[in-house]
């Protein structure tokens, strides 16, 4: 195998969006059975990509999902809540990153165009003219 095609396999390995697990590896990785996932699939938390043959493949970040609706369920949660929770959560998340992003991004700078050196000092506050 050329140097270039061995660094691309190594590149979709890392990449943890790429649909590396087969079903049977999958559910063994989270301690869990198969029918698990698929129901995991049939409340559309997780989506499987397909190999050529029709055969559900699982990436790490879908992994990681799955894994914590398991700990969820395992507690007593029902499946559909559990996915719930796990959606929310996740998007909870992303929020956040993106909340942080953007104030990085702003330099420490508030909406109101003010620095966070405490440029608003001494300004009166409202209804108090």
């Amino acid at each position: 195998m050329p140097p270039e095609a061995t660094q691309h396999v190594v590149d979709r390995l890392d990449d943890d969006d790429y649909p590396a697990y087969t079903m049977g590896r999958a559910a063994e990785m989270i301690g869990a059975t198969p029918s698990f996932l698929r129901a995991l699939g049939d409340a559309r938390l997780i989506t499987p990509l397909r190999s050529e043959g029709g055969h559900r493949r699982y990436s790490r970040y879908q992994l990681r999902i799955a894994a914590r609706a398991r700990e969820l369920v395992d507690s007593g949660t029902p499946v559909e809540a559990a996915c719930r929770i796990v959606i929310l959560e996740d998007q909870l998340e992303d929020a956040l990153r993106l909340n942080e992003e953007l104030r990085a991004g702003r330099g420490g700078r508030r909406a109101d165009g003010s620095g966070s050196s405490g440029g608003s000092e001494g300004a009166e506050g409202p209804g108090e003219s």
